[in-house]
């Protein structure tokens, strides 16, 4: 995979894992709990393939196959960590959520 796909791998589907996070609270509002948590499997799930994709770059500049750093990957690690961000803050949301609805 080039430098560029990864990128925008990164970028797409910490994207993606952000905007079901964000469902999840929605969701949560509403006492939808178990689709609440459907969307929190499916952000940790978009995670865990940028993270993957995070990984692979991470291993070829430590083996020495150092890439120039863009704008644009500073970017795709920007959407990384604040969807890994607003997945942990959904995951208390929905927690704190079902706590006051029972």
């Amino acid at each position: 995979m080039e430098i560029m796909e990864v990128v925008m791998k990164l970028i797409v589907d910490g994207g993606n894992a952000r905007s079901r996070a964000m469902e999840a609270i929605e969701l949560a509002k509403t006492g939808e709990f178990a689709l609440a948590q459907a969307k929190l499997d499916e952000a940790g799930e978009h995670i865990s393939k940028a993270h993957g994709a995070q990984t692979g770059l991470l291993t070829k500049e430590a083996s020495g196959d150092c890439q120039q750093v863009t704008l644009l990957m500073v970017h795709a690690q920007d959407h990384l960590m604040n969807a890994i961000t607003v997945r942990d803050l959904a995951i208390q949301f929905v927690a704190l959520y079902q706590k006051m609805n029972a």
